[in-house]
């Protein structure tokens, strides 16, 4: 697939991402689509688990809206950066946040097969967003993550 085939793939998953299209973005993605959020500790495998975790996402983040900024390719892969906007809201994360919209940078890597995109691994930084959010990542990443949210190395 050639590097701006891939954009277009990529810029077309942002906007329906942006308009909270559900149908729009699943119709962008392969059957097979694996998508990875680190942050918030998800991998979703397949059509089925990929629906759910974008309505799951659009329900915390009902006004999400991306640019994407820039991206390079390797002929088979995609990265692309840019900005996320986002109200955190809703139980999912175990935190009551302040309602500001937070601006936080991400960063996107994407494989493709069949003309479809085939992985997205969406990377953001999760203490940012906690702290514009005006709650305490340590009590998300305990919702996420479950355990302890020590630092590692440190006791």
């Amino acid at each position: 697939m050639d590097d701006r085939r891939m954009f277009e793939l990529a810029q077309a998953l942002a906007v329906a991402k942006s308009r909270q299209d559900l149908p729009a973005a699943m119709r962008l993605l392969h059957p097979d689509m694996v998508l990875e959020s680190p942050a918030f500790g998800t991998t979703a495998r397949g059509a089925a688990a990929n629906e759910k975790a974008l309505a799951r996402f659009f329900a915390a983040f009902p006004d999400y809206l991306v640019e994407l900024e820039g991206h390079a390719d390797d002929g088979e892969s995609l990265v692309c950066w840019g900005t996320a906007r986002m109200t955190m809201t809703g139980p999912r994360f175990g935190v009551v946040p302040n309602g500001r919209r937070a601006e936080v940078p991400v960063f996107l890597r994407f494989t493709f097969a069949d003309d479809l995109i085939a992985s997205e691994h969406f990377f953001l930084d999760l203490s940012s967003l906690c702290a514009q959010s005006g709650v305490s990542t340590d009590t998300v990443r305990h919702t996420l993550f479950g355990g302890t949210s020590r630092v590692q190395g440190r006791r």
